[in-house]
């Protein structure tokens, strides 16, 4: 269940960056800017997760936990609709030029969403190390998981969910699966205690 979880959220990533530039062209156009600013901003929401998720992850970590950082991002995408056309709007009005417009646009959108995902895989991979108790082989699978759903995220996304979908359709459908994915973590209850007593400095507790 924890390796689906990390590839479907890897996944999620790229596919809601590649819907990104549907949702600011309208007011920003495609150029250089708009893409610079999304690359960017996913980049640093996912850099600030995986530092917060590293710190998290060495204070008790449960997938009740876990269900909580990702119901997160799906309540903000099954709400996004509602409020990423008014404040893309509003930044449009303001007229910041052609490369502050878009980054403000894109940083209000779109990074705490992918500061919440990125918290998934080292919170994940501490979760796995307690219950098989292997660091090196657990970290490089997980990581190797989230790349790969990232590679599908983009293609099937660009090549097949944007001629079949709307944009707003397929940011709500992934919020109601990142929902459904976090519903059997909280009945999960795997959890994982630190001892800082112990040789290794961690003790495991899987329930």
């Amino acid at each position: 269940m924890i390796k689906f979880v990390v590839f479907i959220c890897g996944a999620i990533v790229m596919s809601f960056e590649i819907l990104g530039s549907r949702v600011l062209a309208p007011n920003f156009g495609s150029s250089v800017f708009v893409w610079g600013s999304l690359i960017s901003v996913f980049l640093a929401g996912l850099s600030a997760g995986y530092y917060l998720g590293g710190r998290l992850a060495d204070i008790n970590p449960s997938s009740r936990k876990l269900c909580l950082i990702i119901v997160a991002p799906g309540l903000l995408f099954l709400t996004f609709p509602l409020y990423s056309t008014p404040i893309s709007d509003w930044i449009f009005m303001k007229d910041l030029g052609v490369r502050m417009s878009p980054l403000l646009a894109s940083s209000v959108l779109f990074l705490i969403p992918s500061f919440f995902l990125g918290i998934v895989s080292p919170y994940t991979a501490k979760l796995m190390i307690c219950s098989l108790h292997t660091s090196g082989k657990t970290i490089g699978t997980l990581y190797a998981l989230s790349t790969f759903g990232s590679i599908i995220g983009t293609l099937t996304t660009s090549f097949y969910l944007i001629t079949i979908a709307g944009v707003n359709a397929l940011i709500i459908g992934q919020g109601a699966l990142l929902v459904a994915l976090a519903v059997p973590l909280y009945f999960m209850n795997l959890s994982c205690r630190t001892d800082q007593t112990s040789p290794a400095g961690m003790m495991s507790d899987t329930k």
